[in-house]
């Protein structure tokens, strides 16, 4: 697929809404929605790389309060033909059918391939990926559980997204326990990981969220390793125009 003449492709992640309380997760929201009103213009394909929220759980006829400026500008970005994807992360996982029939969104739950303008890209969250992660990968097993997911569903709301929440501000990023420590080249596990991917088929670029920290690594004369950084610190994404990738901050005038 080629982009439209002057259109770009953006990637974003990890804006981990409604930690580590309200007035904070508004204050980043309202700069979320600044920076989807600063690309409404050149937008042709939009990434939400996963973690988006929190804490995410979908009753089939509840879903959870607020985020509703967000949901808005995306619905709006939609209805004027923007193409979204939404990467589910260990945090929202339990996306199902809300978003896409709301606003229309593509949900993916494993990497994906894609090609834009002669260039491969695979693209990811990037939890459970590689060595390690560990406790990750245990989160997942069971959140992913067909009957995890039906059991919780019997609690009542009010309960079960009280409960979401409790969990969710103990999290690292609710507590500002800082993942921005790199492990080196031969130790960051989605490095590795896309290493081993690009033995097998060349990527031009592996973009991922989940690690929290901007990083663009060369993996080799013709590939890169993009992490997207999270939105309670870093403030980053990446723009793809075409021909180059950038990997960027959002500085608000």
């Amino acid at each position: 697929m080629n982009l439209s003449p002057g259109k770009k492709i953006y990637f974003i992640s990890d804006f981990h809404l409604g930690v580590p309380n309200d007035t904070d997760s508004r204050k980043r929201e309202d700069k979320i929605v600044a920076w989807l009103n600063s690309i409404r213009n050149d937008v042709q394909i939009l990434y939400l790389m996963g973690d988006v929220f929190d804490y995410w759980f979908e009753y089939k006829e509840v879903v959870p309060r607020g985020y509703v400026r967000l949901l808005g500008k995306l619905a709006e970005l939609s209805d004027a033909g923007v193409e979204m994807h939404y990467f589910t992360g260990n945090h929202d996982m339990w996306v199902f059918d809300y978003l896409p029939k709301e606003i229309g969104l593509q949900i993916h739950r494993a990497p994906i391939q894609k090609e834009y303008n002669g260039k491969k890209f695979f693209l990811g969250h990037g939890d459970g990926l590689g060595p390690g992660d560990f406790g990750y990968k245990f989160i997942k097993k069971v959140f992913a559980n067909k009957l995890a997911q039906w059991l919780f569903a019997r609690v009542h709301p009010n309960t079960g997204i009280g409960l979401m929440k409790f969990f969710s501000r103990r999290s690292r990023i609710a507590t500002g326990t800082s993942d921005d420590v790199y492990l080196g080249d031969d130790k960051e596990w989605l490095m590795i990981y896309s290493r081993e991917v690009l033995q097998k088929e060349h990527y031009d670029y592996f973009i991922f969220g989940h690690r929290h920290m901007p990083l663009d690594k060369a993996l080799s004369d013709q590939s890169r390793y993009i992490n997207l950084g999270e939105w309670i610190n870093h403030f980053t994404y990446a723009v793809f125009d075409g021909q180059e990738l950038t990997l960027t901050k959002f500085e608000t005038k």
